[in-house]
């Protein structure tokens, strides 16, 4: 499943070396309990299965996988098995313009418009006594409100304002554009607020996917399999997967357990025109491992440096001022955004335990990871159930740190 070379002619992916989770100060009791939490949310039907891992001090103290890979069959959930990782994309993406600036090829405070024009000419939507009325922007969108989900773009499924439902009308979802069609399109409607003002979780990430293609002049598959996935041996990563494949991808239930409405996730095995930077990677627990891995290890993997030590560290700061407003479920109380990531600021105010300077982000189908330079440690939970991804977010945060010795 690389996604530069011939999908099917991808090789397995190293593993990470593993040990026993008392030798990398984890707790096995503490651990089975994860285990035995997870069995009981499987029983109940919250999910048809999942996938854990938690690593610590370079290796893997913890791989399981749970449940069935596709509840309308008897297939058993794998540690192999294929997800829609979704808006885990975007950390790849975010990364990827990094290693533009550190190339030289752009700065952070460059205009979106100097990339991509069309952005010159948008307006700001006001909403103002049913009506949308319009402002030229006061500052124009920089390629670090795209990163930091400053820019005033939008999402479709963050809201109802006006502006969102221009985007559910326009079908900025679609995956029958391209990429530069897709950010012409964007670029057409306006945006929610001013650039710099508001964090407004978005398409800004898509946004970012088009520039690296204008940059560096490739397909962004072509680019991320270059200067990433190869790199990090992360051979079954990629916009979409080879029909030999089909057995592997694990599969939500037809509707939700909780709300009875209707689930439908693309298919990994189509070829999308629109390679999404804001969620279209499919991946696997052990390729997303060998993302994690480098990214705990301050840039580098196997010895191969991928992004800057400092570069790192300053994507994983929070990029967020005090002026800047904040009313999203998706960064709760003591936390901040930097440059592809969700940063905890305060050790306490969250809902669930964790360290200062810990970095993540999740997929909206149900994929989670984190990072806790602190703990030395990174964590992965794979499901596939996209209206019980935020119990689960909580749910594995709470019952991995209680394994922390």
């Amino acid at each position: 499943m690389n996604v530069h070379a011939t999908p099917s002619a991808a090789k397995a992916t190293p593993a990470l070396p593993s040990a026993k989770p008392e030798t990398i100060g984890l707790s096995a009791q503490r651990l089975q309990r994860m285990r035995d939490a997870f069995q009981r949310e499987i029983d109940k039907g919250t999910t048809p299965g999942v996938v854990s891992m938690v690593a610590r001090r370079g290796q893997i103290g913890w791989f399981e996988a749970q449940g069935k890979q596709d509840p309308a069959g008897s297939t058993a959930m794998a540690t192999n098995s294929i997800f829609r990782i979704f808006s885990m994309t975007k950390p790849l993406v975010s990364l990827g313009i990094m290693m533009l600036v550190e190339d030289g090829h752009l700065l952070l405070n460059d205009p979106l418009a100097k990339y991509i024009p069309e952005f010159g000419s948008q307006k700001v939507g006001v909403e103002r006594n049913g009506a949308l009325e319009f402002a030229l922007p006061v500052h124009p969108i920089t390629i670090q409100d795209l990163l930091r989900h400053t820019s005033g773009i939008s999402y479709e499924i963050t809201g109802a304002g006006m502006v969102q439902r221009m985007y559910a009308k326009a079908k900025t979802f679609r995956r029958d554009i391209t990429n530069e069609e897709h950010a012409k399109l964007i670029a057409s409607m306006p945006l929610m607020c001013q650039p710099g003002t508001e964090w407004n979780y978005s398409r800004s990430t898509d946004i970012l996917g088009r520039v690296i293609e204008v940059v560096s002049g490739k397909p962004l598959s072509a680019f991320l399999s270059e200067r990433i996935l190869t790199p990090l041996q992360m051979n079954e990563t990629g916009f979409h997967t080879a029909q030999d494949n089909k057995s592997r991808i694990a599969q939500p239930f037809p509707a939700d357990p909780w709300t009875g409405d209707k689930v439908a996730l693309f298919d990994p095995l189509e070829v999308a025109k629109m390679e999404s930077g804001g969620g279209g990677l499919v991946s696997t627990a052990m390729d997303y491992a060998r993302f994690c891995q480098m990214l705990l290890k301050g840039g580098t993997l196997d010895g191969n440096r991928v992004i800057g030590r400092t570069t790192l560290a300053f994507m994983a700061s929070n990029h967020l001022a005090a002026n800047v407003k904040v009313e999203s479920h998706l960064l709760p109380p003591g936390h901040g955004f930097g440059l592809g990531f969700a940063v905890r600021t305060d050790a306490g105010m969250a809902p669930y335990a964790g360290s200062v300077g810990q970095f993540f982000w999740s997929g909206v189908a149900g994929t989670f990871f984190w990072i806790d330079p602190q703990e030395d440690l990174f964590a992965i939970f794979l499901s596939q159930g996209p209206g019980q991804r935020e119990y689960f977010r909580t749910l594995v945060r709470s019952l991995v740190y209680a394994a922390v010795e």
